[in-house]
């Protein structure tokens, strides 16, 4: 035991070494790549549309890298200028990830489904939007019901003119309260709330059109229907 556990500590550092050192600048790449892309969408006037990269960068764990790495300097600049601005937003909107959650906890199955509840506490009231990404990477096609709710509620902030003061983080429902400047609540409430209706509503649709894998679904029956009876 002694001799295996040595052993996988030398392979653990030898591999988180090689990871750092030849990993991590592509992945500095692809982050500040979509951050990047997602900005000049913003900065053409096509906000809605920097939903596609942002939500793709934070399913791959990219997501703090992209918002604190590239959205946070952007909307800091405008914020000091203007008072407030819309990419402390792009990604940290928690509507869409309530939305793909509720579509589970309506439409899943096995623990997709079960375990989608307290996932909607963590991601919506604690911020922590990382509990939803492996719900998508499941079932990648749910990444149309992220899309489908970021943009909708992208479409709202720009129509309302709504924007936060500073970054809401970690992206829960208290910290964009505590950022969201005096008269507008309308325009950031409204917008999460699109956000994760549609998200609920296409996720849903998918999820019946093309249901996920039940995993685990029936698991407990099974071992209870086995274990013989005195």
């Amino acid at each position: 035991m002694l001799y295996d556990n040595f052993s996988l500590g030398i392979v653990g550092l030898g591999t988180a070494v090689v990871t750092n050192i030849g990993l991590s600048p592509i992945l500095t790449a692809i982050s500040d790549g979509l951050g990047n892309f997602a900005a000049g969408l913003v900065d053409s006037g096509l906000v809605p549309l920097a939903d596609i990269p942002i939500e793709v960068a934070k399913v791959l764990f990219l997501n703090n890298a992209v918002n604190h790495g590239v959205l946070t300097p952007l909307g800091a600049a405008e914020s000091a200028e203007v008072g407030k601005s819309i990419y402390f937003m792009l990604e940290a909107n928690p509507g869409p990830g309530l939305g793909l959650l509720l579509a589970y906890w309506f439409a899943g199955t096995g623990m997709w489904k079960s375990s989608a509840p307290g996932a909607i506490i963590i991601h919506f009231f604690g911020g922590i939007h990382e509990i939803y990404f492996p719900y998508v990477l499941a079932h990648p096609i749910m990444i149309v019901a992220m899309w489908a709710g970021g943009i909708s509620a992208d479409l709202w902030f720009v129509a309302t003119d709504a924007g936060l003061v500073g970054p809401a983080s970690p992206g829960s429902i208290f910290a964009f309260l505590s950022m969201t400047p005096s008269g507008g609540f309308g325009g950031v409430l409204g917008g999460i709330a699109i956000g994760a209706v549609a998200s609920a509503v296409v996720g849903t649709i998918l999820l019946k059109a093309r249901p996920i894998a039940e995993t685990d679904a029936g698991v407990e029956e099974e071992i209870e229907s086995n274990i013989p009876t005195v």
